[in-house]
C-alpha cells in the first residue's frame, strides 16, 4: 500500500483541539475539587455543566486524539487521520455542550479507526508488542461502546485504563528488543494481560467499584516493566536519555502505588480511595510517560525540534510532589489536601506545556542560527 501521510499543517489543528480538551478537562477537574474559577474564554456555568465529563474529555478528547494522531503518523496512511480528527471533534462537541450521544459516537468512531490502524501495524509485524497495542486500541473501543450504551463511568473506566496502560506497555515492550525478555518473562507478561482483561470484565459487571483483580494485574505489570524496561539501563546515561528513563521508572512506581490502593480497598470510596486509585494511574503513570515521550512524539507529529534542557525536570518534580499531596488528602479524607494537590497537579501540567513551547522556540532559534 502506497504511503500517503498527511502534511503537518493539517495535523496541527487536531493537536490544538487535543490541548483545548486538556485545558478544559483540567479546569473541570479543578471546579470539582472546589476551585471556583474558569479559563479566560469560558465561564463558571459552562465549566460546571461539564462536571460529569471530566474523564471523557481528558481520556478521549486529549489522550485519545494524541495517541490516534501519533499512530496515524506512524503508519503513513491518510485514512488513519480520520481517527484523531473524530476524537478531536468528539472532545470539542462535549465541551460545546452538544448532546452527549454525539460525542460518544464520535469517540466510538475514533477508537474503531485506531483499532484498524493498529491492526495494520500488527499485520505488518506480528509480535507481542504489536498485539499488546492492538489490545489497547480494542480496550478503548470497548470502553467507548459501553459509554455509548449508557454504563456508568465507574464501569467504563477499567477499559479506558486498559487503553492507556496497554498502549504504553506495548510501546515500552517494543523497546525491550535492546534488553529482550526471556521466553518465561513473555509468558508472564501474557498472563498479566489476561488477568487484567479478566479484572476489567469483572469490574464492568460488578455493581460495586471493586478493582482488586484489576489491581493485581496492574501491580504485577508495574513490577514486570520495572524489571524488563530498557530504562533501567539508560538511567545511567545523561541528558534526554536519562530524563526519559527517570520518567519511565517514576511512572511505573505510580502504577504500583495505584495498584496497591486498589488492592487494599475492598470497595473504592468516592473522593478518597477512588480518586487515589484513578489519579495515581491516570496522572502519575500516564503523564510521567507523556512527559518522557513528548520530546520524541511531538517532533514526529509537528516536525519541530525540542532540544533537551535540564528544566524538563521541573514539571516532572512538580507532578510527583503535587500527586503526593493529593493522595495524602485522599487517603486521610482531607478535602483541603486533596484540593491543594489537584491545583498543584494543574500547575505541573501548565509547567509542562510552557516548558514544551519554550523548547520548541529554542529549537527554532537553534535551527535559524545553524542556517
Amino acid at each position: 500500500m502506497k504511503k500517503q501521510n498527511l502534511s503537518v499543517p493539517f495535523r496541527i489543528p487536531m493537536l490544538i483541539a487535543a490541548f483545548i480538551s486538556l485545558a478544559i478537562g483540567v479546569n473541570v477537574g479543578l471546579l470539582r475539587l472546589g476551585w471556583g474559577f474558569s479559563l479566560p474564554f469560558t465561564n463558571i456555568k459552562i465549566i460546571a455543566d461539564l462536571a460529569g465529563l471530566h474523564g471523557p474529555i481528558m481520556v478521549c478528547g486529549f489522550l485519545g486524539t494524541v495517541i490516534s494522531l501519533e499512530r496515524a503518523v506512524a503508519i503513513t496512511q491518510r485514512w488513519a487521520y480520520a481517527g484523531p480528527f473524530s476524537a478531536a471533534l468528539g472532545g470539542l462537541s462535549l465541551i460545546a455542550g452538544f448532546p452527549l450521544i454525539i460525542g460518544a459516537i464520535l469517540m466510538a468512531i475514533a477508537s474503531g479507526i485506531l483499532l484498524m490502524a493498529t491492526m495494520h501495524i500488527y499485520m505488518r509485524q506480528q509480535a507481542l508488542f504489536t498485539f499488546t497495542l492492538l489490545l489497547g486500541s480494542l480496550s478503548w473501543l470497548l470502553g467507548n461502546l459501553l459509554w455509548l450504551g449508557g454504563l456508568s463511568i465507574m464501569q467504563i473506566v477499567p477499559w479506558w485504563i486498559g487503553f492507556l496502560v496497554l498502549t504504553i506497555a506495548g510501546e515500552r515492550l517494543e523497546l525491550s528488543r535492546f534488553l529482550p525478555p526471556s521466553s518465561n518473562s513473555k509468558v508472564t507478561f501474557i498472563a498479566i494481560i489476561t488477568l487484567f482483561i479478566t479484572g476489567a470484565i469483572l469490574t464492568t459487571l460488578s455493581k460495586l467499584p471493586n478493582v482488586q483483580i484489576l489491581s493485581a494485574a496492574l501491580l504485577t505489570l508495574a513490577i514486570w516493566l520495572l524489571r524488563h524496561d530498557v530504562a533501567r539501563q539508560t538511567l545511567k546515561q545523561k541528558g534526554l536519555t536519562r530524563f526519559i528513563a527517570v520518567c519511565m521508572v517514576s511512572g511505573y512506581i505510580w502504577l504500583f502505588i495505584g495498584a496497591i490502593v486498589g488492592l487494599s480497598a475492598q470497595q473504592l470510596i468516592p473522593a478518597s480511595t477512588y480518586d487515589a486509585f484513578l489519579h495515581s494511574i491516570l496522572i502519575g503513570f500516564v503523564f510521567s510517560m507523556i512527559f518522557g515521550h513528548a520530546p520524541i512524539i511531538f517532533p514526529a507529529i509537528a516536525k519541530v525540534k525540542i532540544p533537551y534542557h535540564a528544566t524538563f525536570y521541573l514539571p516532572l518534580i512538580a507532578l510527583h510532589a503535587s500527586l503526593i499531596i493529593r493522595l495524602a488528602g485522599d487517603l486521610l479524607q482531607n478535602q483541603q489536601g486533596r484540593s491543594l494537590g489537584g491545583a498543584l497537579n494543574a500547575i505541573a501540567l501548565l509547567l509542562f506545556v510552557l516548558s514544551t513551547i519554550s523548547a520548541v522556540i529554542n529549537g527554532k532559534r537553534l535551527s535559524q542560527n545553524i542556517k
